[in-house]
Parts: C-alpha cells; structure tokens; sequence
C-alpha cells in the first residue's frame, strides 16, 4: 500500500503512544476494522519494535506500520528491520529522512514553516507534518499549499479534534495525525474502538 492509497482510504494517522507490545494487537485490529490505515508507535513507547513487528506482521498487508519520534538514522535501520514502512518525525531532520527514503521507505518528518518544509521535500520527504497543529492554524496551510509541491501531502498533528477536521480540509490538509484523543495508555479497546469511528465518521462528514 502506498502512502497515496492509504490516504485515500482513510486520510487518520493513529499515533498509539505509550502502547505496550501485549496489547499492540487488539489496538490494531480495532483500528483496522474502523477503517484506519496508517499506524504509529512512537519511539519513547514501552517497547516500540516489539509492538511495531507486531502490528507489522498482522497488519501489514492491509495498513502502512510505522515509528513515530524517529530521530537518527540508526533508528531508522531498527525499524527497517521489522519490516514496518513509516518513518515520522517530529523534526526535519535531513539525515532521517534521507536514511528513510534510502530504504524506500514513507517519510514524514514534522516541520513548522516554509524554510522546514522546502528543505525536508529536497531531502525527499513523501510528506509534510505540520507540528504542533495547535500552532499552525488552517491560515498558514493554506499559505503554505500555495507555495509547496502540489503533490505533497501535508497532515495536521497535534491538538486536532473532529470538530476542526473541516477547517483544516479546505485549508488544504491531506489529513491528520491523531494522538491522545483517540489513545492513551491504560484504555479499554472498547473505548479507543468508539473513538476511531467517531474519528472516521468526522472525516466522512468534513469530506
């Protein structure tokens, strides 16, 4: 699955911070069956290769599985060799993301102006986060989707909520990485299940 397919199918990344490998499984298989297709296990997780081999082995044909908080190329390589496919980052660190795309692998490193964002795409980033979101309103994406590559998605990460899904939309955001609102440790798989499909059901609605 490309990363234009699975946008397509779905345009939510799930950000499952501090998920432990034991539960990695039935989070995903919550996710999946919601109709998401693109998940993250950020690095500063209990165990975050564990829990991504996981994910990657049950879902890997039908989702893109991926590290988020990717900081150095040596833990580009360690998630690499899980198999999984996504490399995002909270910075634009070029080195990432050139380590990132040395393997083929989908880069998302996270930017905060135009300067970030011109210097990531050159450094072959297959996207953009606009990160924190709380501090880029949908204003300045759409400012910057007048300058960027058309063909560059730009996803919204951080203080995003169903109900600013639509602002950001026609602003001209490609989609949304979603965190805490949709998970947190300690959450019963009922609940984060209630909450992809209130998530799904808000892209649907701001589409």
């Amino acid at each position: 699955m490309t990363l234009e397919d699975a946008l397509k199918a779905c345009n939510l990344v799930a950000i499952l911070r501090g998920i432990k490998p034991e539960e990695a499984e039935a989070v995903g298989e919550a996710l999946i069956e919601a109709g998401w297709r693109i998940i993250e296990v950020p690095l500063n997780s209990p165990e975050p290769l564990k829990s991504i081999e996981l994910l990657q082995k049950r879902f890997g044909d039908h989702a893109l599985i991926g590290a988020g908080t990717v900081l150095t190329p040596a833990q580009v390589a360690d998630v690499a060799a899980t198999g999984a496919r996504v490399i995002i980052s909270p910075n634009a660190n070029v080195e990432v993301i050139k380590a990132s795309r040395a393997r083929d692998m989908v880069s998302l490193p996270g930017v905060a102006t135009p300067t970030e964002a011109f210097a990531a795409i050159e450094a072959g980033a297959s996207g953009i986060k606009a990160f924190p979101a709380e501090a880029i309103p949908p204003y300045v994406i759409k400012a910057w989707k007048a300058v960027l590559p058309k063909h560059i998605p730009v996803l919204a990460v951080g203080g995003v909520t169903p109900d600013n899904m639509t602002e950001y939309l026609q602003a001209g955001a490609a989609g949304f990485g979603i965190g805490s609102s949709l998970y947190k440790p300690g959450m019963d798989v009922a609940s984060i299940a209630e909450k992809a499909r209130q998530f799904i059901a808000a892209m649907h609605a701001s589409r």
